[in-house]
């Protein structure tokens, strides 16, 4: 391992961590903190200082190894964190959030996968397919983000995985910039595993969220990994968040409204603890991110078969937990 590399894997975590401890003993965690909702699993006011950490963490240390494309996207991603800071302080217009969010995937889109005037329509189609599923991602860790320890346990594999593949392929800026997400990542889950000190707030979800399907789409492009890597990677996220609101949208409900329905929510309402869950999302999250690496390496074929066990597994996975959340309800 090389110094750059040992820079990235432990400097980001120790001071992600390091900031989390000094702001929990600020007055400042009272204007941050996440009081009980609708949506919430939690019961008491909760600080949401961690998203702090993360940026604090990994941007510097990412900043100065990425190059050009790498840089856009890490600015993109502290763009996002600032308006999401303001938004878990005083509260934002969704339009105005997902206009940010919006911007940003363009901007991105725009400087690494250029569709040249007069393209094929079929490429402005995957181009535009490829950008909303970048707003999708940034979204969907949002709303992920409702337990201990889940979105940082994926942020932790999932860029891990990234980093891996990517010193694999020989992209070394790609590499240290995921390392250092995920380092800073492991930073704040010694605060957030349960039971759960500090939350990471938008300012933590959505930039992380941002560089989930960002950087997929760079690695993709840069020759890193196929397209399929960095979905599978991220799949136990991407999979629930996305069967949640087909299922909401098919039922007629407002899915622009806090809910409880995601599978891991359910989870814990059926009577998981936060712990529970996230050791079991985080042995599912492993197998993706394992699955995932092997895909990036592998031929065509082995590639169609990974991708159709995980199809196969998600079909049993979602019915078997609307069978068991279903019948604890029953019984309650």
């Amino acid at each position: 391992m090389n110094a750059a590399m040992l820079v990235a894997l432990l400097v980001p975590g120790i001071v992600a961590a390091a900031l989390i401890a000094i702001l929990l003993r600020t007055s400042s965690v009272r204007h941050l903190a996440d009081h009980p909702n609708e949506r919430s699993l939690h019961s008491q006011p909760t600080p949401r200082i961690g998203g702090l950490g993360i940026a604090a963490g990994f941007f510097p240390i990412a900043m100065s190894y990425a190059d050009g494309p790498g840089a856009l996207i890490l600015a993109c991603a502290l763009a996002l964190a600032l308006v999401s800071l303001v938004d878990d302080m005083r509260g934002l217009p969704v339009v105005l959030r997902l206009s940010a969010h919006l911007l940003a995937a363009i901007a991105v889109m725009s400087a690494i996968a250029y569709v040249p005037a007069g393209a094929e329509a079929w490429r402005w189609l995957a181009w535009l397919a490829v950008l909303l599923a970048v707003v999708w991602v940034t979204n969907l860790y949002n709303f992920m983000d409702g337990s201990d320890g889940l979105a940082g346990t994926m942020a932790l594999v999932g860029f891990g995985a990234y980093a891996a593949a990517a010193a694999l392929a020989g992209h070394g800026p790609l590499a240290l910039v995921s390392l250092a997400v995920a380092s800073a990542s492991a930073g704040f889950l010694a605060f957030n595993f349960p039971p759960a000190r500090v939350f990471m707030g938008d300012a933590g979800s959505i930039p992380l969220g941002f560089l989930a399907g960002a950087l997929g789409v760079l690695g993709f492009v840069a020759g890193a990994w196929p397209a399929a890597f960095p979905v599978v990677a991220f799949s136990p996220f991407i999979v629930d968040a996305t069967a949640t609101l087909l299922r909401r949208l098919v039922r007629g409900e407002r899915v622009w409204q806090a809910h409880r329905s995601h599978y891991y929510q359910r989870l814990v309402l059926s009577g998981w603890n936060p712990r529970r869950l996230v050791l079991a999302a985080g042995g599912l999250m492993l197998a993706a991110a394992a699955s995932a690496l092997v895909l990036a390496r592998s031929g065509l074929m082995l590639q169609c078969g990974i991708i159709f066990f995980w199809v196969v597994l998600y079909a049993l996975l979602l019915p078997a937990i609307d069978r068991k959340t279903r019948t604890t309800n029953l019984a309650r």
